[in-house]
């Protein structure tokens, strides 16, 4: 591979990534199966792919199995500070082209994603949707290229909508994220103990009898409140949706507005897709020692120039954990910069659940190959087929069996006839 094509930080690091990439292997059996099938079909020959995703090791494998394919890949980092070095360059020894160094500034980050684009990708696979938005504001002459693409996550998918009720959506993206098989499971069990692992990998802090307050109750708020009240933690939800607010209130969480929980948390988490949750309304009010960690997608979630201007002085106390005195005397902690908790402290989302997220990934893109030119430029669910493959192949590969329905039961489940 010419070394312009890839920017790492340490080539080195391969053998230790190719050990890490084969341990996830054994917990991603669903992307392994696609993977075989792939190498032996090879539905993406010709085809060139370029992705910005959290450049992990569950990443990796999905990259194998798209190789596997056919495909002629590129990959970016979709965070700064997501990237596992070791994996990166573990991806470029199995020849596969990848930009992204952890801690990269916000020129590299994005010097990154060019490149990526310079690969004039058929296919595109994004997190967060910095890759479309850079294509379709900066890169527009690239777009004639494109036959569709994915996107993995809830913040992703919010600002793709957006663009198309805009009318600038220029070509079909299969909205990965809202698979079943995907936010059931990753969204709620993958960054519920994740983002648990993340502040405690960075602070060391016992979760029992501590007041945690979890901003934002879609299902990656629910697996982090689950997670939390399992650990023994006093769990206070806060909310704007009034059904979720319901759903909290019924799951056995209190339920209170921001400025009051403000005031009596100790652990503060965002998980909303929006910005200036926590605002320096909420941060003029909270206690001494308060913290404050962030588990959606990018660093706009908690105010972070009203917390600097609100200090005094910072100072790094321990690796991800910034503490910053306030001129009144009280000391809040600051955790990765406010980035993803979960995988610039930690290492993401289990491969066993990032499983079935890259299955749908994989056979979305499938999808899409198959089916070009008959696609709208619009945001598509995810195929129910595809989810429920998703789904059976997972569950085969757990060695469960399920029962199936008789033909009088199907016939009775579409029938308006039959009622008694």
């Amino acid at each position: 591979m010419n070394k312009r094509q890839y920017d790492i930080k340490d080539p080195t690091l391969a053998s230790a990534g190719k050990l890490r990439i084969e341990w996830a292997s054994r917990e991603m059996p669903v992307v392994g199966l696609i993977r075989e099938r792939f190498s032996a079909e090879k539905p993406f020959r010709g085809l060139r792919i370029s992705a910005c995703l959290h450049i992990t090791t569950e990443t990796a494998n999905l990259a194998l199995a798209l190789k596997a394919g056919g495909a002629d890949l590129v990959l970016c980092a979709s965070n700064p500070l997501s990237t596992q070095d070791e994996a990166a360059a573990a991806l470029v020894a199995y020849g596969i082209a990848t930009n992204a160094i952890r801690g990269e500034d916000e020129k590299t980050y994005y010097k990154h994603i060019n490149t990526a684009l310079d690969h004039k990708p058929h296919l595109t696979v994004d997190d967060g949707a910095d890759l479309v938005t850079t294509l379709h504001t900066k890169r527009s002459q690239l777009i004639s290229n494109i036959i569709g693409g994915t996107e993995e996550t809830t913040t992703g998918v919010i600002r793709l909508r957006s663009l198309a009720r805009a009318g600038r959506l220029k070509y079909p993206i299969i909205a990965v994220n809202d698979a079943q098989t995907k936010y059931l499971f990753d969204n709620r069990y993958g960054t519920g103990q994740s983002t648990i692992d993340g502040i405690t990998r960075a602070t060391n802090i016992l979760w029992a009898g501590k007041k945690v307050v979890v901003c934002g109750y879609g299902w990656c708020g629910h697996g982090i409140a689950l997670r939390a009240r399992g650990l023994g933690a006093q769990v206070i939800v806060t909310e704007v949706a009034p059904t979720r607010a319901l759903e909290a209130v019924m799951d056995g969480f209190q339920v209170m507005p921001l400025t009051e929980a403000a005031k009596i948390g100790d652990v503060f988490i965002t998980i909303t897709g929006n910005k200036n949750v926590i605002a320096k309304s909420h941060l003029e009010v909270m206690k001494d020692g308060a913290i404050l960690a962030n588990s959606g997608h990018f660093n706009v979630e908690i105010d972070i120039p009203a917390l600097e201007g609100l200090a005094r002085a910072k100072r790094p106390i321990r690796a991800n954990v910034d503490e910053y005195s306030l001129k009144d005397g009280r000391r809040l902690y600051l955790l990765a910069e406010g980035r993803l908790i979960n995988l610039a402290a930690a290492e993401g989302h289990p491969a066993n659940v990032m499983d079935m997220s890259f299955a749908n990934q994989a056979l979305c893109l499938e999808y899409i190959a198959k089916n070009r030119g008959k696609l709208e430029p619009r945001v598509y669910p995810v195929p129910e087929e595809i989810d429920k493959q998703v789904a059976q192949m997972k569950l085969e590969s757990m060695g469960v069996t399920i029962d199936s329905l008789t033909p009088a039961q199907k016939k009775y489940l579409t029938s308006w006839q039959e009622g008694t």
